[in-house]
């Protein structure tokens, strides 16, 4: 499927309101011609936005790369930690503008999703920085260190059709549904509901139209453009035998196509989007062994050819050896004796004289014999030249075989490199994973801060009355939550004291013995004291604190069940242990985050039950729950929650 123009309008309305204020945090090559943008933001889940040159939407799919894509280091250097801060589309074109700020530099990524597509990296002053597709026709040219010229506008706006525009139909000598489909520039689907939904006769010709029937047409028109694209949808999709869409309203005659509900527009798009990336990508994959594969089966087939056609000749000769011996039986002795030539006439074959040497050509076959030798002598030479043309099959045969086998080896790559193709799923976060949390053993949720900004988001919007507030003495600790709850819960107010001690800088410089201490609601002040300035991510305490000594550095990396979804939970090893099915044991020192992440990953694919589930969580979700600095594994186990 292709994008239309006012089905594009919506995506970059909802895509506008969804991505603002994040940042880019990772940029991933998935094909020659998509790129993976992973959004981050402090206080809302991550987002994932697939820009590929067939359209620009937000996924639920993160699949692994298939292919090099050349923009990938460049839109990497340029774009990393930088805001979207505007996303627009060109009038009506299939084009979009997407801005990206950040370091006081401003770039310009453009996504063309018409032909072949194109994907354009520009400055702010649209000189090209780096393209898919460089373009010299006579309209435009399109190359590196030139500025970006869009195409030729396709003429009508249909954003913002007038009734003038539809008036336009009266003096149209052709039919209304072929002037809607090239006035409008719409898609068929469309134009055929507009025709359909106005009641007219689509044959009708438009110089034959009243202004009542113009003034139809046109609120035709305005209904359908409207529901596209503020959102009004009613999506399906449908498929044929060749193809695949989806619908974002009800079109007449849909039940042919047996159509399937989605919940909106952009799930629909990215399940078809996503869809035809990766079968494309199990196609680019496995075009090599394809290629050798077809090679193969053409010369597997001209062997088999091959020993047919020497066990056919070895045939032909041995039966007229035959005939010949059986004609000894009835007088004849001789190669010459005109009777030869009848017996020999009914195997395709006839005695012949080349250039002096007696032959007998059987089916083309010309072998030679000595016309002065008996018949019997004759058919001993024919039944032995039978002999050594079968004896040709053995070597054929024997290439057969390797043939078979390279056939097997490259139909085994085939397969392998289709199931090389990776994706994810990406389940819909809960909203504390955007922090540190775990679930303590008596059942109480904890959440902390990350950095600065989740530090300020953690007190500022989720503190509640009812909450202890938890903080260490060292700088570089965290605030933790533990929600709802009392200094009675002893158990919760130790694991979460101890978290708030592993989370911080003690972690990273090993340092033990340190006390963690928790405080009420009320004795947090977000502001500082008249004159006074506090630093981001910092509040003022007041009135005494409750302290809790930590004389340990331990955390856990467990996997936890929730509502049929699998998260990765970080905690002390007591809560850890309550709430999980399995867990890992962490002490600092040992190896950078990025290898202990890989370890504990495969520490709970041990665990055959679940092996496949602790496959498919990314790497970088086992990152974000640890602490900052080195690590190393010392235990690990099934859980209380196991089964």
């Amino acid at each position: 499927m292709t994008l239309a123009g006012i089905e594009l309008h919506y995506l970059v309305t909802e895509m506008s309101k969804q991505v603002k204020d994040y940042y880019v945090s990772n940029i991933y090559g998935v094909s020659r011609n998509s790129l993976l943008f992973k959004l981050h933001h402090p206080e809302k889940p991550d987002l994932l936005v697939m820009f590929s040159t067939f359209g620009l939407w937000i996924t639920n799919v993160k699949i692994n790369q298939m292919e090099e894509n050349r923009l990938l280091k460049r839109f990497r250097n340029d774009l990393l930690r930088s805001k979207i801060t505007e996303i627009k589309q060109l009038g009506s074109e299939r084009i979009v503008y997407v801005t990206f700020s950040g370091f006081d530099q401003e770039y310009i990524v453009i996504g063309e999703f018409f032909g072949d597509g194109n994907i354009i990296l520009c400055n702010k002053d649209m000189k090209i920085l780096s393209l898919l597709h460089s373009i010299d026709v006579r309209h435009r040219k399109l190359a590196v260190g030139l500025n970006y010229v869009p195409p030729p506008s396709s003429g009508l706006n249909i954003l913002q059709v007038t009734k003038d525009d539809i008036q336009n139909i009266k003096s149209s000598p052709t039919s209304i549904a072929r002037w809607v489909g090239r006035t409008l520039g719409l898609p068929g689907k469309y134009a055929e509901e507009i025709i359909r939904s106005s009641g007219l006769d689509s044959n009708k010709i438009g110089n034959t139209l009243s202004d009542e029937e113009v003034d139809i047409i046109f609120n035709s028109t305005r209904n359908l453009i409207d529901k596209v694209i503020t959102g009004k949808h009613d999506p399906f999709i449908i498929r044929d035998i060749k193809n695949a869409d989806v619908i974002p309203i009800s079109l007449a005659n849909m039940e042919k196509y047996n159509p399937v509900k989605v919940s909106s527009f952009m799930e629909g798009l990215d399940s078809l989007f996503s869809e035809n990336l990766l079968e494309h990508g199990k196609s680019s994959q496995s075009v090599t062994a394809n290629q050798k594969i077809t090679e193969l089966e053409h010369k597997l087939e001209e062997q088999n050819k091959a020993i047919l056609l020497v066990k056919q000749r070895s045939d032909e000769i041995s039966n007229v050896a035959k005939a010949l011996l059986e004609a000894t039986y009835s007088g004849t002795l001789s190669i010459t004796d005109p009777s030869i030539e009848h017996i020999l006439q009914k195997y395709n074959s006839h005695t012949a004289r080349e250039n002096g040497i007696f032959l007998i050509d059987i089916g083309g076959e010309k072998i030679k014999v000595n016309p002065q030798s008996s018949i019997q002598a004759i058919s001993s030479t024919l039944f032995n030249e039978s002999k050594r043309q079968m004896r040709a099959t053995d070597t054929i045969n024997l290439e057969k075989s390797k043939t078979e086998k390279s056939l097997e080896s490259y139909r085994k790559q085939a397969s392998v490199a289709q199931d090389s193709i990776v994706f994810a799923v990406q389940r819909k976060k809960e909203w504390f994973e955007r922090y540190r949390w775990f679930i303590t053993s008596d059942g109480h949720l904890a959440i902390g801060g990350r950095d600065t900004s989740s530090n300020s988001a953690v007190i500022r919007k989720h503190l509640n009355k009812n909450d202890m507030v938890f903080h260490a003495e060292i700088v570089g600790s965290p605030f933790f939550l533990l929600r709802e709850s009392t200094e009675n819960d002893l158990a919760s107010v130790k694991e979460v004291s101890q978290a708030t001690v592993c989370f911080s800088r003690a972690w990273r410089a090993g340092v033990y013995g340190l006390n963690a201490y928790w405080i009420k609601p009320d004795q947090v002040k977000t502001a500082a004291p008249s004159g006074q300035f506090i630093a981001k991510g910092s509040f003022v305490i007041e009135g005494s604190r409750n302290f809790v000594q930590v004389s340990t550095l331990q955390l856990a990396v467990g996997l936890y069940e929730k509502n049929e979804n699998y998260l990765l939970m970080c905690g002390t090893p007591s809560a850890i242990k309550k709430n999980c099915i399995y867990y890992v044991i962490i002490e600092p020192s040992g190896i950078d985050m990025t290898e202990i992440a890989k370890k504990v990953k495969l520490e709970l694919m041990k665990f055959k039950e679940k092996e496949e589930i602790a496959k498919a969580i990314p790497i970088d979700d086992f990152i974000r729950v640890l602490p900052a600095g080195e690590s190393h594994i010392v235990e690990s186990g099934h859980g209380d929650a196991y089964e």
